[in-house]
């Protein structure tokens, strides 16, 4: 980042530094930073590893992609490169899972379409009795000012998908700032953050909400800031 032309500025919010940001705000858990898989000129980060993405990272969410069965592989392999005790197995039922572990996920801006694309698999992934006792493991799902470059989808609006969501007992956590939900040239983000919400407590879920920054002007910065304010 720091030899990026355009990227030094932003030095404060890399992996390494949001990785110690998260640390401060999860202090009793071990945190794991997933890069995306390649970035476009630099600055488009691409989640093929999780979600059919275009060359800008606009998603195309499906079904059967295997968000989760990645997921579970890249965790189970870095347990195993730090050596952690009873490490999580690739693949398997409840036999594969250490005794205690939970996941809690957190996805920021772009990153929050690895999040989505999980929630249109989870109706597959939890009828699945080898991915069940895996997907009960995550606890919460963090969706930080979602955004990518497409015209639609950045947030789920899928009823069958958010009703998945809301039977599954993950606790829902939305924090959003202007930059993302007040841009009067991408007004379908707010909208869909409008239904996301209200869909889900229409499933019965209670999804915690927040606007952040509501009295500042859209920003670039206020967007990164709001990993330190969730």
């Amino acid at each position: 980042m720091a030899l990026q032309p355009d990227g030094a500025q932003w030095m404060s919010w890399s992996l390494e530094q949001v990785a110690f940001i998260l640390g401060r705000r999860f202090p009793d858990r071990y945190i794991w930073v997933v890069k995306a898989s390649h970035m476009y000129l630099h600055k488009f980060c691409c989640y093929r590893n999780f979600v059919e993405s275009n060359m800008f990272g606009a998603p195309e969410y499906s079904s059967d992609y295997g968000a989760f069965v990645h997921l579970r592989a890249l965790l189970s392999h870095g347990m195993t490169r730090a050596n952690l005790p009873n490490n999580l197995q690739p693949q398997g039922g409840a036999d594969g899972i250490p005794s205690g572990f939970s996941l809690t996920l957190v996805g920021f801006s772009k990153g929050c379409v690895v999040l989505n694309q999980m929630v249109h698999e989870l109706g597959r992934a939890r009828a699945d009795p080898h991915m069940t006792p895996f997907i009960k493991c995550i606890s919460a799902m963090y969706w930080l000012d979602g955004g990518h470059p497409g015209g639609s989808e950045t947030w789920v609006t899928d009823k069958q998908a958010l009703k998945e969501l809301a039977a599954s007992g993950v606790s829902v956590h939305a924090h959003v700032t202007p930059y993302e939900v007040c841009d009067p040239m991408r007004a379908w983000v707010g909208r869909e953050h409008g239904h996301f919400i209200t869909t889900l407590e229409e499933f019965g879920a209670c999804p915690s909400k927040k606007l952040h920054f509501e009295d500042e002007p859209p920003s670039i910065e206020n967007h990164f800031r709001v990993i330190q304010e969730f």
